[in-house]
């Protein structure tokens, strides 16, 4: 089972990238220097020049995985919604109770990010803290029903899925699952965000993930 979970990947859309970065360690380190750097610098600052210059390669190396940044923050996008998926499942699978899974599903989005040994290319806390300033840079674009209609969302939409399905199994009748389920995921970023930019516009404090809210808002709406 442990070597199984060591070898998990996620089925990321292969027009992300030219070459698949997990296929080399070339590959693996691009993806690890790209995380610091935009973690570092923002995705604005963030360059392949610059990134090329961490890995000590030339910027043409970076080319050869992604045609261009773009594209390179929805595969680390896309790789994340794949691992909190791959945690949701996991952690939900073997509860009977339906409002057991849905607060440990919702535990499992909006919580705070821990490193995952299993991923040693990916600092996940660094990621998470990318996707909390980052990962709208993703989707608001010209480009997005194009983008979409290719499937490059399909991991980001996958979550969402699961969540919607968890909460009509709570509560069947409700109508508005899909849009509860959007409001948990994309507000849970945003909070975090709150909390750490603009603490006046939120109750979540400074090291409180949003957690208990969402929670809450879940056992309100759903009545159960």
């Amino acid at each position: 089972m442990e070597q199984l979970l060591t070898n998990l990947r996620f089925q990321i859309h292969p027009n992300l990238f030219l070459k698949d970065p997990e296929s080399s360690e070339l590959g693996k380190n691009i993806v690890k220097k790209s995380i610091e750097l935009i973690d570092e610098q923002g995705f604005e600052s963030f360059t392949f020049k610059k990134l090329g210059q961490q890995i000590e390669s030339n910027e043409s190396s970076v080319y050869r995985y992604f045609e261009n940044k773009h594209k390179l923050l929805l595969y680390l996008s896309s790789w994340f919604w794949g691992w909190k998926e791959y945690q949701l499942v996991f952690e939900t699978n073997s509860m009977p109770d339906p409002k057991d899974r849905l607060l440990k599903a919702i535990e499992v989005i909006t919580q705070e990010v821990k490193e995952d040994f299993r991923f040693a290319f990916v600092d996940e806390t660094a990621l998470f803290r990318i996707m909390i300033s980052e990962f709208s840079k993703s989707y608001l674009t010209k480009e997005v029903d194009t983008e979409n209609k290719e499937g490059f969302f399909e991991l980001y939409k996958g979550i969402h899925f699961r969540l919607s399905e968890l909460i009509l199994l709570c509560n069947p009748e409700y109508a508005f699952a899909k849009s509860l389920a959007s409001s948990i995921i994309e507000g849970s970023l945003q909070q975090h965000y709150f909390r750490l930019h603009f603490t006046s516009l939120t109750d979540c404090e400074k090291g409180a993930a949003p957690t208990e809210f969402y929670q809450k808002l879940a056992i309100d709406v759903l009545k159960l």
